[in-house]
């Protein structure tokens, strides 16, 4: 194992700290518990938005701190959950009166561990709704989750409704909106090699090199097959096709009441794409594949796309939702309504994301 580490017990702490030395002026990182909120948190009258996950993804979640997107992010160890006290005391810091909203990707860990800290956020007073990202079209059910896992549409939702809480939205409408962008987010992803979590010192998983894995999760979870290395444009179309035709979703979900202070179950279903619609398409390294081979990826979205009667109004290509120094991508297609475009264009000013600024 080759990594640019000191001690593995201190992995994460550092890439903390390396964060606050970098970007005083957008975020500060408290280390016990460890999150990371905006550097002007709380912000009077606004709802908060934050998420997180276990460190090796960066630049999400810790990345997209800052104006326009999140207002706080909980970095657990690598590719392992953040606790209860992490979300508990970073919905605490962000809380400006309006309310939190935490957008939680479906693994087991994370929805457990987010459902303990907005009951416990709910037990001081603060406002608290939470929503599920479940976009992952290669798998229904894996050893992380119940349903579909949470993946590249997470980037885009959080700014989204980001910009939606910077203009003044309430946590309502904050959590409606990031239910309807979830439920017009689909994934898929690829890896061409594994990664190698610091503390395990090898590799996730043994891929051969005329091999390659097609769903791959951002974990390395197993995907749907493994098939011999195939072109880029080859790949591409076939992930592609199978996110435009997959059928309507159904999830049974878990949502936070606030006014009767419980757990209740939803039954959502999406609706599938149709030609003539319009999609953010974001192409995302995994961590060790070059921008360049990612621009070749989107041309082929892009032809297939066309082809098809679909538009595209708006793309993201580069590594921001990643898996250590995996090699491989993920393409991701969200509809995209007028409102979306409007929220997506709005400026943003983090250290992963910036615009307009």
């Amino acid at each position: 194992m080759k990594k640019l580490i000191n001690a593995l017990d201190d992995v994460v702490k550092e890439q903390l700290e390396g964060m606050a030395v970098a970007h005083p002026d957008l975020l500060k990182v408290n280390y016990e518990p460890k999150y990371v909120c905006r550097a002007d948190a709380p912000v009077a009258g606004k709802v908060a938005v934050i998420s997180g996950g276990g460190s090796g993804h960066e630049p999400m979640h810790g990345g997209f701190v800052g104006m326009g997107m999140l207002a706080g992010a909980c970095p657990g160890e690598v590719f392992t959950s953040p606790t209860p006290d992490q979300m508990y005391e970073c919905a605490k810091a962000v809380d400006g009166g309006a309310g939190v909203l935490m957008l939680v990707k479906n693994y087991t860990g994370d929805v457990l561990n987010f459902e303990t800290a907005a009951e416990l956020a709910h037990a001081d007073g603060i406002k608290v709704q939470s929503i599920l990202i479940d976009d992952d079209v290669a798998v229904k059910d894996s050893l992380y989750t119940a349903g579909r896992r949470g993946v590249g549409t997470t980037v885009l939702v959080e700014k989204i409704v980001g910009a939606a809480a910077e203009a003044g939205y309430d946590l309502d409408q904050c959590a409606d909106l990031a239910r309807k962008a979830n439920m017009y987010g689909r994934s898929m992803g690829m890896a061409i090699t594994s990664c190698t979590v610091p503390a395990a010192g090898k590799p996730t998983f043994d891929l051969p090199d005329n091999e390659i894995e097609i769903g791959i999760g951002i974990h390395g979870e197993p995907g749907q097959k493994r098939m011999p290395m195939a072109s880029a444009d080859e790949i591409t179309t076939m992930m592609v096709n199978e996110i435009i035709t997959d059928a309507a979703y159904t999830r049974v979900v878990r949502e936070w009441d606030r006014e009767e202070g419980t757990w209740i179950e939803k039954q959502l279903t999406d609706k599938p794409f149709a030609p003539g619609d319009e999609f953010i398409v974001f192409v995302n390294s995994m961590g060790g594949t070059p921008v360049a081979e990612l621009y070749a990826v989107y041309r082929k979205v892009a032809q297939i796309l066309e082809e098809k009667g679909y538009k595209i109004a708006r793309n993201l290509i580069g590594p921001y939702i990643t898996s250590l120094e995996m090699q491989g991508m993920s393409i991701t297609l969200l509809k995209a309504d007028e409102e979306i475009l409007k929220l997506w264009d709005a400026p943003v000013n983090t250290p992963g994301l910036r615009w307009g600024v």
